[in-house]
């Protein structure tokens, strides 16, 4: 099995996509730029080549791009390997891969959702090691009260703001945080 990756350029910046047998196994914001993208690919699959993604990848990689250029993309149907992540951030990232583009939750309706109304923290902590970012829209989950919560990305919470603020979910107000 051939695990292959590409850089991409999107509103934000270049994003990056690894795959296997034409499944997702990873995804990457930008990171500072197409080499620092490919260096942080390169670090999490270092089996990974350059290549030229199949249908399935290729349609994921199309989707990110409109979804940061501001079209209301569904990704829900990505296919993705989950092997390695554990069963609660597996079933979490289910419910947020729930939320449309435009729409956002919190911590706490995520672990209310999962019958597990304590364990907001924790969800908290599997967004923040989301393997998927954009397919799985961790940006989309926000702490109490609307506030942003946290976003391990590139760029931290700014990042996260300018996504919900092209998704329609905010408005350009850098001061809603």
């Amino acid at each position: 099995m051939t695990t292959g990756f590409t850089v991409f350029d999107t509103a934000l910046g270049a994003c990056g996509l690894a795959w296997r047998d034409d499944v997702v196994i990873g995804t990457s914001l930008p990171s500072g730029g197409e080499a620092a993208t490919r260096a942080y690919l390169l670090r999490r699959f270092p089996d990974a080549v350059p290549g030229t993604p199949g249908p399935s990848v290729r349609a994921a990689v199309d989707g990110i791009v409109a979804l940061l250029g501001g079209s209301r993309v569904d990704l829900a149907a990505v296919p993705l390997d989950f092997s390695g992540v554990p069963e609660f951030n597996r079933r979490a990232y289910e419910v947020a891969r729930a939320i449309p583009p435009g729409k956002t939750l919190t911590y706490g309706d995520i672990a209310h959702r999962l019958g597990m109304p304590g364990s907001a923290q924790a969800v908290g902590q599997a967004m923040g090691h989301n393997p998927f970012p954009v397919i799985v829209p961790c940006h989309r989950v926000l702490a109490a009260g609307g506030k942003s919560g946290g976003f391990s990305a590139h760029g931290g919470v700014e990042t996260k703001r300018r996504m919900l603020v092209i998704e329609g979910a905010l408005a350009d107000e850098p001061t809603l945080f």
